[in-house]
């Protein structure tokens, strides 16, 4: 079954584990930001100061090293606000911490920066959030960009709510049990299998997610799994792009070919009245690192479009 796969592909097992030591990565965040400040209980950097203002959501377990391509490329023309959630990346998960607070933690962003219909754009559960966001704010937000992220957790689209709710729960026991080593461990496979196409990469990439707290990490996948933004969508009026990649050798979310997979993720957007779903062929759930370029240039035609 998909929700098989699902727990299987977060919670496997590689061996043999990996040490977790710093050491010189180099896919780790460098890029110095213009000045650092926290938003609720977000940590936000500021890159680039002029042009519109575009905010990036990293996803799961992720931090500013997501988006070090995309900052390297748009920086120079825009002004980017890139953030961090409380329990990814070595920060702290403070009690109330949660997609709530994050959400909350965004739009005091936009509020008290007096940004101007940003865009947000979101990796994963980032773009969950962005879709969040721009449903409680629609007249705040001036576009969304989803990353391999979609308002419903793909596989649980037709879980009526009880179950959904008991494999939230299911989810959140058995993160807390997981010690760093273990932790480290599942996110090696993770990258391995769903994150990125190159082995190496996906190693050192790992080591940067495992960086993140089991626990918090558990929380933040358990209200995922419970979520269902799609009755709201609806409500969002900033124009909508979804970049939905395919890799031949996924073991989940497959479809048959590029395109099938990118009806199936406009069909659990249904609703959104602005909304294009493009195709990332050869790339798997970090895009970004998988195809940057392809990235970075649909991401400058979708802001030029505005």
């Amino acid at each position: 079954m998909k929700t098989t796969l699902l727990f299987a592909a977060l919670l496997a097992l590689a061996t043999p584990a990996f040490a977790t030591q710093p050491v010189a990565n180099r896919y780790a965040a460098t890029i110095a930001p213009v000045e650092r400040f926290d938003s609720g209980v977000l940590s936000v950097e500021r890159h680039g100061n002029k042009g519109r203002p575009l905010i990036l959501v990293p996803g799961l377990a992720s931090g500013a090293w997501a988006w070090q391509s995309v900052l390297r490329d748009l920086a120079p023309d825009y002004t980017l606000y890139v953030v961090t959630l409380p329990g990814f990346d070595g920060r702290a998960f403070p009690p109330g911490a949660g997609l709530d607070a994050a959400r909350a933690g965004l739009l005091e962003l936009i509020k008290a920066r007096k940004l101007d219909r940003p865009v947000l754009i979101g990796h994963s559960l980032g773009a969950t959030l962005a879709f969040a966001v721009a449903e409680a704010a629609p007249q705040a937000v001036g576009g969304v960009v989803a990353i391999d992220g979609l308002p419903v957790f793909p596989g649980t689209e037709a879980m009526p709510p009880a179950e959904r709710a008991a494999m939230a729960a299911n989810m959140k026991a058995r993160m807390a049990a997981v010690d760093p080593a273990l932790f480290a461990s599942q996110q090696q496979a993770y990258m391995r299998t769903i994150g990125v196409r190159d082995m190496a990469q996906a190693d050192q990439l790992a080591l940067l997610s495992a960086r993140s707290d089991p626990a918090a990490t558990g929380v933040y996948m358990a209200e995922l799994l419970a979520l269902d933004l799609r009755p709201g969508l609806g409500q969002i009026t900033a124009p909508v792009l979804v970049l939905a990649p395919w890799f031949d050798q996924n073991p989940m979310y497959g479809r048959a070919t590029p395109e099938a997979k990118a009806a199936w993720y406009q069909s659990l957007l249904a609703g959104a009245p602005h909304l294009q779903v493009l195709p990332v062929p050869d790339a798997r759930h970090f895009v970004m690192f998988d195809q940057p370029q392809r990235v970075n240039t649909m991401l400058r035609a979708y802001l030029q479009g505005l």
